[in-house]
């Protein structure tokens, strides 16, 4: 056993002074990114904000690919602590059989949603108890962690130790009087018990200053400012183990098989073991980006920071936070019958339908409402009849007997007014032109929903651009009307190849089939092709002329209401796609 008698502590500023040196090193390969999701909680099932974090992360890492970089992408699974312990016992399961059924569970919503994780990491492997071992000798050898006597209020629930200010009164569903977590509204019990300590006091002022230096740390805006709310507050030192006797499922503490590391410090380490912690991680360290839930926002803005400066490590590069997701107006619960299966409702809308959805819908600055009629009536005006109608009608034999990326007129889409360009027309070039830069900054910020409005926007310009010109009423006998039409549908074609390019990391299999559709091969879809309408600047462009891809039929097909007056109902099921032309 640890005895804190003979620690040599390292005084804060030591640690901040060598955390200097070490964000100064450059970055080993500055190509490189990687982005993680938390690690989900295996005490049930997957749910509905669960495949939000996960599409929200996935997005991200699939826009640095197309950019060029070497993404790396975490996922995994969360398998210690009191709740898994008494989820198993009462499943009759050992602790590992029941982690492992439930991760899978997981790993096949990712599989099914198309989640392109480059790493699923389980807290119960053995190359991550390794890192949380040496993890914890670090902050043992430098004096951060101590034994000592906690007692206070903690939240099984939420796995959660709580300040006195965080716990309110409540009464329990007998009438009985309990105390809760004023965030959660979880049951919290008085603990007393010896365990070891986490000398978080001595890191606020560092902390403050990280945030200070660092002002997009923490995205959206108003949780930056949450964080720094709560470092205005004493900080008191963390409880980082619990007694043996009460957690067995866990990692012991190295040297004390009386104690179980703290779930949280050993959950949170799985971002260190994903990157090759303690030989190989600096490569991925420098450009860490971690997705996380508002409920989890003080774990991963405060105290991890905290540990990892008290390792010698630098805080995560950007830590993006997102809300949560109500049905109906209100909070999913098993009680209210209104959880919603993700991988029940991708199957019902598409996995892209609900990929899309999520990431349109979905406000990471406040939280977001789900019913079955928003889906619907969202994926039928923008997949269906905006983006599927326009493709549909540019791509049909009607228009493009040929079925050819049709030359582009200069003379009929002059630089200025004079041909047969309306001023409207301009309007809509300058859009789609500058929507690249529009949606990168969106993409990098994971204010997704901005840029699929932007994109949606752009291609409602773009049916407005057809619908203006009516191309199926120019006579094609007569050779100016001809340019006129291949210049129209060579416009439109443009526009549809940037859209398709772009949303390839929301949309990953509508956009495939969109530019496979349009004779764009697979090496002619990154970020550096967004190259748009080069003939109107008097450039070659490589599609002119080309034979467009095989037609696979319609690029979304409309969803169909079960129901015809379910309108006034919040959440119904809906018929599967309905196979008819848009």
């Amino acid at each position: 056993m640890f005895s804190s008698c003979c620690v040599n502590v390292i005084h804060p500023c030591s640690v901040q002074h060598e955390r200097r040196n070490t964000s100064s090193q450059p970055c080993t390969d500055p190509g490189s990114h990687y982005i993680t999701t938390p690690i989900f909680y295996v005490n049930a099932p997957p749910h509905l904000g669960h495949l939000y974090s996960a599409v929200t992360a996935d997005c991200l890492h699939r826009y640095k690919v197309l950019q060029g970089f070497n993404s790396r992408f975490a996922t995994g699974t969360d398998e210690h602590g009191l709740k898994i312990q008494q989820a198993a016992e009462a499943a009759g399961k050992d602790p590992l059989s029941f982690c492992t059924s439930v991760s899978e569970r997981f790993k096949h919503l990712f599989s099914s949603c198309n989640i392109s994780y480059t790493d699923y990491i389980r807290t119960t492997e053995q190359r991550h108890r390794r890192a949380v071992e040496h993890f914890w000798s670090v902050l043992w050898n430098r004096g951060l962690i101590y034994k000592g006597s906690y007692e206070g209020w903690y939240s099984t629930q939420d796995e959660s130790f709580l300040m006195p200010t965080q716990v309110t009164d409540a009464l329990d569903s007998s009438g009985k009087e309990i105390k809760v977590s004023m965030e959660s509204g979880h049951k919290v019990e008085w603990m007393k018990e010896e365990n070891y300590m986490f000398r978080l006091s001595a890191f606020r002022s560092q902390l403050l200053e990280w945030l200070e230096g660092n002002p997009r740390a923490v995205q959206p805006e108003r949780f930056y400012q949450a964080v720094v709310q709560w470092l205005q507050e004493d900080l008191p030192d963390l409880s980082v183990s619990r007694q043996r006797s009460r957690l067995q499922w866990g990692i012991p503490v190295p040297g004390d098989a009386e104690q179980t590391i703290y779930v949280w410090l050993d959950a949170l380490v799985n971002y260190l073991t994903v990157a090759g912690y303690p030989e190989k991680h600096e490569q991925w360290w420098h450009v860490v980006h971690h997705v996380v839930g508002k409920d989890i926002l003080k774990f991963h803005a405060i105290y991890w920071p905290a540990f990892l400066l008290g390792a010698g490590l630098q805080p995560p590069q950007r830590i993006h936070v997102h809300s949560h997701w109500t049905v109906g107006g209100k909070k999913m619960s098993k009680s209210l019958g209104n959880v919603v299966d993700p991988l029940e409702r991708s199957q019902v809308f598409t996995t892209d339908g609900m990929r899309y959805f999520l990431l349109r819908q979905g406000v990471p600055d406040s939280d977001c409402d789900y019913t079955d009629r928003k889906v619907e009536k969202l994926l039928n005006a923008e997949l269906a009849d905006s983006l599927g109608g326009l493709l549909n009608r540019c791509t049909a034999p009607a228009l493009n007997p040929t079925q050819v990326y049709p030359h582009f007129c200069p003379q009929s889409f002059p630089h200025k007014p004079g041909g047969k360009a309306a001023a409207e027309d301009y309007q809509m070039l300058d859009a789609v032109r500058r929507l690249p830069a529009l949606v990168e900054n969106y993409y990098e910020s994971l204010h997704v929903y901005k840029a699929l409005e932007a994109i949606s926007a752009c291609v409602r310009h773009t049916n407005g651009f057809v619908q203006r010109h009516a191309p199926w009423k120019l006579d094609r006998g007569d050779s100016e009307d001809q340019r006129w039409l291949d210049t129209i549908i060579h416009v439109s074609l443009e526009c549809l190849r940037i859209y398709g390019t772009l949303l390839q990391p929301v949309v990953p299999e509508i956009s495939d089939k969109l530019l496979s559709r349009l004779g764009v091969q697979p090496g002619e879809r990154s970020w550096a092709d967004l190259n748009f309408l080069p003939r109107y600047e008097g450039k070659a462009c490589p599609f002119e002329g080309r034979a467009l891809g095989p037609d696979s039929g319609v690029l979304f097909n409309r969803l169909e209401s079960q129901n015809p007056d379910r309108k006034s109902k919040s959440n119904q099921s809906v018929k599967k796609p309905k196979k008819s032309k848009n």
